[in-house]
């Protein structure tokens, strides 16, 4: 093995997260603009009606990433932004139903020797939701065993309002395993810094969630991490579409969201075998603390897990100078490593995509504009999510681009809220709402041949999937897809915790995976026209109209 490779693990073992906070404050200021949000909860209301426009930016070109990687450099401006990973793209697979989900899941924990870390909005308590407890539980059990190596170490991070939501939550679900294996388990509940005060108080359960939460959903075993927009709950593991993507034995990667869920952790409130909750020592409460102290600590601890995984692609490509003078030898070896069945096949770069408004991290958010934007007229983008509610920055950048966009949503009946009582039930209706103004804005600028509304159905299911694909100009696979917990909404972008990752790939069978992927859920679809408003269930009630501009940012 070429003498660079042995420095660069050298620095990275010795680069660690703990590390990073010297590096982080420096960076900060270099990496990424401050949020200005003062962050009072008076003030949520404030930026209701209006959003800042999105800033037209020139970005140099990416460190680590060279114009020799073909489709790649198409999309190398995302390393500005957020650390890289190259893996195999015959390492990921694309999941394709609840159930696929469900089992993945559970046969990943009964093999997992080393660590199971599960971020979700909640745990459910049906009997799904059960056995998922028990997998865990046995493999905690199969740890102790003597002779099994070190004990396996689960971490589950959920968030505090929805996972106390009742007498039976999430966290009498999970009581038992803490009792029983405190020193291998943690369970942290984010709680937002935004529902604080007399607002707290006030906010009764369910509403109370509408403020902030924690939504990343990841779930990962040793060195493999499923990324998906679904949640631990029965729904979800039988009639509720969503989309899932599995990273097999991509340790860099796992590596990474183990950190980052990690860090997320650690400045969350943590649950004890009584049930009770503290936090860290050392670490600022996030509702009886102050507030912009709490916001700045988290900060700086989740963004040196990611400062750390820049650097170190930094550093690798700047080794990559030293590396040319033995690009002779490296050759040769590649060369005999390929006639031994072992060449690099790493075709396929991972960004991993950090949204959290509340503690001022927007990589996502950057990432997403500028790929709205991205492509010529003979692009097209396929973008989906279960509720439409886009941005008023996302709309605009739709409306204004050149490349064609499928979006596909909702009908109100396979909506998460069709039927719920009381105000919830109109969620649907304010859906219908916000997307007919839209379509009436595509109609009023012309824009009917490039821009297309379509609308989900599926008798007795239930539709969550969001993400994208990019089909560049003249391919007919698509090269990159976004994929994970937002939303492209307000909420998404300025209230909760986000989080997906951008997957760029060369790879020709996981550009078909994506492509199969896409089709699938496009061919229950029907396209909407005016006369789709037009339906019974399409119907809005004046006064959903009159809300909606206000609801809107809180769903």
């Amino acid at each position: 093995m070429a003498a660079p490779m042995a420095w660069r693990r050298l620095v990275y073992s010795v680069y660690t997260p703990a590390f990073a906070g010297v590096f982080t404050r420096i960076s900060d200021r270099f990496f990424r603009a401050r949020d200005r949000r003062k962050g009072s909860s008076v003030l949520l209301l404030a930026p209701l009606l209006a959003e800042a426009e999105p800033a037209p930016h020139c970005v140099p070109r990416s460190a680590g990433l060279k114009e020799t990687d073909g489709l790649l450099t198409q999309f190398q401006w995302m390393a500005e932004h957020a650390p890289g990973f190259r893996v195999p793209g015959t390492n990921i697979h694309i999941l394709s139903s609840p159930s696929q989900f469900y089992q993945a899941i559970k046969s990943r924990i009964k093999t997992a020797e080393r660590r199971v870390v599960m971020a979700s909005l909640y745990l459910g308590t049906g009997q799904l939701e059960q056995e998922l407890v028990d997998c865990v539980e046995e493999a905690l059990a199969r740890s102790q065993q003597p002779g099994d190596g070190p004990a396996l170490q689960v971490s589950i991070l959920l968030d505090y309002m929805r996972g106390s939501r009742g007498r039976q939550n999430s966290r009498t679900m999970l009581l038992p395993l803490l009792q029983r294996y405190a020193s291998q388990m943690r369970v942290s509940l984010y709680h937002t810094p935004d529902l604080r005060g007399l607002l707290r108080l006030l906010m009764p359960q369910r509403f109370n969630e509408t403020i902030g939460v924690q939504h990343i959903k990841v779930y990962l075993f040793d060195d493999s991490v499923i990324i998906s927009g679904a949640n631990l709950s029965d729904s979800y593991f039988t009639n509720r579409q969503d989309r899932y993507v599995l990273l097999e034995n991509c340790k860099e990667v796992a590596d990474f969201f183990a950190s980052l869920v990690g860090a997320v952790g650690d400045v969350s409130l943590q649950l004890h075998p009584d049930d009770s909750v503290s936090m860290l020592e050392g670490r600022v409460h996030p509702y009886n603390g102050n507030r912009k102290e709490f916001s700045a600590s988290a900060r700086e601890h989740i963004m040196g897990v990611v400062n750390t995984a820049r650097l170190r692609q930094h550093l690798s490509h700047h080794w990559q100078d030293d590396e040319e003078e033995e690009q002779a030898e490296r050759k040769k070896e590649q060369q005999e490593d390929e006639e031994e069945g072992e060449e690099d096949d790493r075709d396929t770069w991972v960004f991993p995509l950090v949204q959290m408004k509340p503690l001022g991290i927007n990589m996502d958010e950057q990432v997403t504009q500028r790929l709205l934007t991205k492509g010529g007229a003979d692009a097209t983008v396929f973008l989906t999510s279960g509720y439409f509610n886009l941005t008023r920055a996302y709309m605009r950048l739709v409306l204004g681009a050149a490349a064609d966009y499928r979006i596909l949503t909702a009908s109100p009946e396979v909506n998460g809220f069709y039927g719920a009582k009381g105000v919830a039930g109109a969620i649907p209706a304010a859906y219908v709402h916000i997307a007919r103004q839209f379509y009436g804005n595509v109609r009023r600028l012309g824009q009917q041949e490039r821009v297309h509304l379509y609308e989900y159905h599926r008798p007795q299911w239930t539709f969550h999937a969001k993400g994208l694909w990019f089909y560049l100009g003249g391919q007919d696979r698509p090269c990159l897809t976004l994929i994970g917990s937002p939303n492209f909404g307000y909420r998404s972008v300025h209230r909760d915790l986000e989080a997906q990752i951008a997957i760029v790939t060369e790879n020709r069978e996981l550009r078909a995976q994506l492509q199969e992927e896409h089709e699938r859920l496009y061919q229950r679809s029907s396209e909407v026209s005016l006369a789709t408003f037009e339906r019974p269930e399409c119907f809005v009630k004046l006064w959903v109209k009159l809300v909606t501009p206000v609801l809107k940012n809180f769903f």
